[in-house]
């Protein structure tokens, strides 16, 4: 085996303490979906939404990368990896992956309200008033609900030579993000690695249904030739 690709999601990170909007206690507990992650609810309350992105930006950088962050960047060494994440937190970078894809954006990156070209980097908070350089709104470089995802097209073609898909910590009800899994090559191996497993159907498929940091050594060994 070769190539490997691992397409994560919030489960990897929730064991590095970032709670997840679709768990019981998640984050977005309190908040609606349309009233902090849409377009509509950014023109209609920007504050709300800003502020809503900066207090996870400050969870994120309290974060830190757990035993199955460090796992996938250190099998880099063994075997090309290459990462597809629905999180937008940095957790895979720090620690020390180096192609890491983030399908939905990254906490710590803003861009203009009117030009998805005009991204700069943040590491504080975004107010309101504060503007890009062609003089709109700054907002989170994230994808909201409603919004297209720009970088599934590339998603796509990195899938096609890969020798192995891994699935961590995804439930794979978010689309077109789930979606991915309709362009694996037919006889694609494809391991999930989950707390609840979500069933596939396709040939070949290998379950370890164990949070992230519990299965990420017996999913490396079965990935690493013999």
């Amino acid at each position: 085996m070769q190539k490997v690709i691992v397409f994560t999601g919030a489960g990897i990170s929730a064991e590095s303490g970032l709670q997840t909007f679709r768990d019981q206690n998640g984050l977005w507990q309190g908040y609606r979906v349309e009233d902090v992650a849409t377009p509509s609810a950014f023109k209609k309350n920007p504050e709300l939404v800003l502020d809503f992105y900066n207090q996870r930006r400050r969870n994120v950088k309290e974060a830190q990368p757990n035993a199955a962050h460090v796992a996938l960047a250190a099998l880099e060494q063994r075997i090309e990896v290459e990462i597809i994440t629905q999180n937008i937190d940095d957790l895979h970078e720090r620690a020390g992956s180096s192609k890491v894809l983030h399908l939905h954006g990254e906490i710590f990156k803003m861009r203009s309200a009117l030009r998805e070209d005009l991204v700069y980097p943040i590491y504080n908070d975004i107010l309101v008033g504060d503007l890009a350089e062609d003089g709109a709104q700054l907002r989170p470089h994230i994808v909201w609900f409603e919004e297209p995802v720009p970088l599934f097209e590339q998603a796509i073609q990195q899938v096609q030579d890969a020798d192995a898909f891994v699935v961590i910590g995804t439930s794979l009800v978010v689309y077109p993000a789930a979606s991915i899994l309709n362009y694996l090559p037919p006889f694609m191996p494809v391991y999930v690695l989950d707390k609840k497993v979500p069933k596939i159907s396709r040939e070949r498929v290998t379950y370890i249904e164990q949070s992230a940091t519990e299965g990420i050594n017996e999913l490396i060994r079965m990935l690493l030739p013999a």
